[in-house]
């Protein structure tokens, strides 16, 4: 029991270094929240307006409530300029927090895009897309809560008497975050198109440390991500979806499809149900890279709302800790759709 009770302080321990290194959130169900993977996606919609939800809890078989968990809520619109090109605009809110001492972030930014239309024809296209968002962040977290190895009374507990040898001055500070993407997505018909795109955050690289005397910038992220909608059969067809991050020491890589069945007599994508799958692989605690979980996803499409759930399978070194359970999430998406004689069909975030 004692040797457990290390064991498990050693994980909340690790775990809570990697947090401190204010490293981004992330979300299994990445093609369900454009506007934190791309502000390039801002406004590139099948609808007029769409309204996105996403929430997120991991760890909660270990940390209980003390689970790390995000949300995060978005509204963007797409509006027509010129005679095939679109102009989007868009806010997001999100929210995170990890851990016991309650490391918290609040960010809430908005966005732009501008989408040209290079090449096609009525009902096909392609298009560049640029994008940029900025905001303002939030981080805190409860000192008081904290634990330190120095602390440890080697009996598999803490005596919170004992010195940490820590010094902070602020347990809050606000930053502001500057981002800037492109995407290309290729429309051939209205059950198959192609997107690649890449994002470039906080490129003003904020200072992130709980000291005002010390500086510790919030590294730079590289973003890439591709997918697409391919018609395989009558009713039947995939969605594969890739992307991958590179922050600091950190990398992330998700890649896998989804196989979506279209419903009635209608051949439009929006209704339809899918099922999927997706493998995520990183590099822990600046080690090789190792798997770390595996994603079982499903989506519902309905008109223009769709929900979204996922569940991640850990099967990195933590599973023993974990017991193989990583985290859950749900989406959903709302459009609004108005009068449009375009009749371009964009891929179907």
């Amino acid at each position: 029991m004692k040797s457990l009770k290390q064991l498990l302080i050693i994980f909340f321990a690790v775990i809570g270094t990697a947090t401190l290194t204010a490293q981004d959130i992330h979300f299994s169900q990445f093609y369900s929240s454009p506007l934190n993977l791309n502000p390039a996606l801002t406004g590139v919609m099948n609808c007029n307006i769409r309204l996105v939800g996403n929430y997120r809890n991991q760890w909660a078989s270990v940390l209980k409530a003390n689970a790390f968990s995000t949300y995060s809520v978005s509204y963007d619109q797409r509006i027509p300029v010129g005679r095939n090109d679109y102009i989007g605009v868009g806010g997001t809110f999100w929210g995170d927090r990890a851990g016991e001492s309650d490391f918290s972030t609040l960010q809430g930014r908005l966005s732009f895009s501008y989408s040209k239309k290079m090449s096609g024809g009525r009902n096909s296209g392609n298009y560049l897309v640029v994008g940029a968002d900025a905001g303002a962040s939030q981080r805190s977290i409860d000192f008081l809560a904290l634990r330190y190895g120095s602390q440890h009374d080697g009996q598999g507990g803490f005596d919170g008497s004992l010195g940490s040898g820590e010094t902070f001055d602020r347990d809050n500070f606000l930053f502001a975050d500057v981002s800037a993407g492109l995407l290309w997505f290729s429309v051939f018909d209205e059950d198959n198109n192609f997107y690649v795109g890449s994002a470039f955050s906080h490129l003003n690289r904020a200072n992130q440390s709980f000291d005002s005397d010390e500086f510790e910038e919030l590294f730079s992220k590289f973003t890439i991500h591709a997918g697409g909608e391919f018609l395989v059969a009558d009713k039947i067809g995939l969605v594969p979806g890739v992307v991958t991050f590179f922050q600091g020491p950190s990398f992330q890589l998700n890649v896998g499809t989804s196989l979506k069945f279209l419903l009635g007599k209608s051949k439009r994508l929006h209704q339809a149900f899918q099922i999927g799958a997706w493998f995520r692989v990183s590099n822990h605690f600046r080690e090789s890279i190792t798997s770390d979980a595996l994603i079982l996803s499903t989506r519902f499409d309905y008109e223009q709302f769709s929900i979204g759930f996922s569940y991640d399978v850990n099967v990195s070194s933590l599973r023993p800790a974990s017991n193989s359970n990583g985290a859950f999430e749900f989406s959903m998406t709302y459009k609004i759709c108005g009068p449009e004689v375009r009749n371009v069909y964009c891929p179907n975030f």
